[in-house]
């Protein structure tokens, strides 16, 4: 669980440099964080998903002591500026929303969704799903500019997920495309593109002088190893996972881990309260 203490002493010695320079100039600082497991508790109908009641709250209160907040997801832009009730919140002008691993971008600002053209493999993955997911038990959430097969549902959500993995690599493969792992969920897309790239991108972009990101899942990992590339260039960085018991492999290379959505939402709120105002 995220308190006092996960603030002043993260695990790593890298973590307690990126924290550090994150309080002391919040106003250089970009605040990256992945949207389902991170903001939104995971659910079994990812259409239901929203963020943490107290996710808003916690972000209006940081957001204008911070450069940036920047929501990197594999969702499309609008439907996490949905989900997430971004749009319209005093205090978040300046949110920006990453959608498709950084492929579409929505500005607070402007209210606008960025995109490029749809790739042709999405089309043909899109045709030839159904025979192949037949008897599956899964549920396929179409993104427009991806694919993802869900297992959740499932009778047996984990030995579904292992046994579509190879065939679904093929079809993408097949197509053009690449198949993004998650929590129980395989997402066929466009390569070229992941959260790590979208991230360092709008670093460059903002001049961020420190960098935190929080993520929950596997496709938040070129995110992590974005975050550990900019350390190593003298960019420091903190790096957060909003634990879950499903993935581990992100609390391990972590600095902080906390207790979920509701973790994430605590910390937020304690950086607000510790970082210095603007200037």
């Amino acid at each position: 669980m995220a308190s006092h203490q996960d603030l002043t002493a993260p695990t790593t010695h890298a973590g307690r440099d990126g924290l550090a320079a994150l309080l002391a100039r919040p106003a250089r600082a970009l605040i990256a964080l992945d949207f389902d497991g991170t903001l939104a508790p995971i659910v079994s109908d990812p259409e239901q998903a929203r963020a943490h009641p107290d996710a808003l709250p916690a972000l209006t209160a940081l957001a204008p002591k911070v450069a940036a907040v920047a929501v990197i997801t594999g969702r499309p832009a609008d439907v996490a500026v949905r989900y997430g009730g971004f749009a319209g919140v005093p205090g978040l002008e300046h949110l920006v929303v990453l959608g498709h691993y950084g492929a579409e971008r929505w500005d607070a600002v402007s209210g606008e969704v960025t995109a490029p053209d749809p790739h042709p493999g999405v089309a043909a993955v899109r045709a030839e799903l159904p025979a192949l997911l037949d008897g599956h038990g899964t549920w396929t959430e179409d993104k427009g500019h991806a694919v993802a097969v869900h297992t959740r549902r499932a009778a047996d959500p984990q030995g579904t997920f292992d046994a579509l993995r190879e065939p679904l690599t093929d079809l993408a493969t097949r197509n053009g495309l690449i198949v993004e792992p998650g929590r129980m969920v395989l997402e066929l897309r466009p390569p070229g593109m992941d959260k790590g790239v979208a991230l360092s991108a709008y670093v460059r972009e903002l001049g961020a002088e420190s960098v935190l990101y929080a993520g929950d899942d596997l496709g938040d990992l070129p995110a992590y190893a974005a975050v550990d590339r900019l350390r190593a260039d003298g960019t420091p960085g903190l790096l957060v996972c909003s634990g879950s018991e499903e993935v581990t492999e992100l609390s391990k290379q972590a600095d902080v881990v906390v207790d979920g959505p509701a973790g994430v939402v605590r910390l937020l709120r304690a950086l607000a309260a510790q970082a210095e105002g603007p200037g």
